[in-house]
């Protein structure tokens, strides 16, 4: 196994989960291994978080039975670390962050990103390391709710319409402490609490994270349409170097 590099080149590493299979696209493969503009979604993500300059290395939790990950360029990359994916994402992150555990400091400050997210944007990664660092709860990206927002029945019937005004789109990467998210993750696990992503871990641990206000294209590809439009996005970028802004 590759081991970290000099702590002292950058500061912060990635946990970017990749055990998945991704059943809503209905492929023939885990979505994170669709082509997208000559690479694969996840090369693009990975690329991505490589590419920027406060990133030290990235731990990728991997299913045991994934065929596709061997035929990627990351194998003697020492700052790209494929551990064991789990059965649940939460599980992923949780073997990622035991790993960090024995190579970086328990204080430090830990991302983790949706592996089907390739679009976002440095500028926004930047924006949430800033405002993690200010603050000890850990910050979270997102955008504000703006379509009208309705409870309906499970029937399909709508119940009422929900105000809106303190909702918001959770997206990634989002950023903790690596033993609060740890024992975050291994507590709300323990007890089978709800977790849909790592700042609700943190939630049930009694933490409040910041949202921040980041890009509406850092979207989530989970459609075949979202493949489209994340190749728009990125051929943009491409021709605008915005990915880098």
């Amino acid at each position: 196994m590759s081991r970290p590099v000099n702590s002292n080149q950058s500061r912060f590493w990635v946990v970017v989960p990749a055990a998945g299979v991704g059943a809503r696209m209905q492929a023939d493969r885990p979505k994170q291994y669709l082509p997208l503009l000559g690479k694969t979604v996840i090369e693009h993500t990975l690329d991505h978080l490589l590419s920027h300059p406060g990133i030290a290395g990235l731990v990728v939790p991997v299913a045991d039975t994934d065929s596709y990950w061997k035929n990627l360029p990351y194998e003697d990359n020492p700052r790209v670390i494929r551990v064991a994916g789990g059965d649940t994402r939460a599980q992923s992150v949780l073997n990622g962050l035991v790993w960090l555990r024995e190579a970086i400091h328990h204080h430090d400050w830990v991302l983790v990103h949706d592996v089907v997210r390739p679009c976002v944007s440095h500028k926004d990664i930047e924006q949430l390391i800033t405002t993690s660092i200010q603050s000890e709860q850990g910050a979270v990206l997102g955008i504000p709710v703006r379509d009208t927002m309705k409870q309906a029945s499970h029937q399909g019937y709508v119940e009422k319409t929900i105000d809106r005004s303190k909702l918001w789109h959770a997206f990634t990467p989002q950023m903790f402490r690596l033993d609060a998210l740890y024992n975050a993750l291994r507590k709300s696990i323990d007890n089978g609490l709800a977790v849909t992503d790592e700042a609700s871990a943190m939630e049930n641990m009694g933490y409040q994270p910041t949202m921040i206000s980041g890009d509406v294209q850092n979207i989530k590809i989970t459609r075949p349409a979202d493949l489209d439009l994340a190749s728009l996005i990125l051929s943009a970028q491409a021709r605008g170097k915005t990915s880098c802004a």
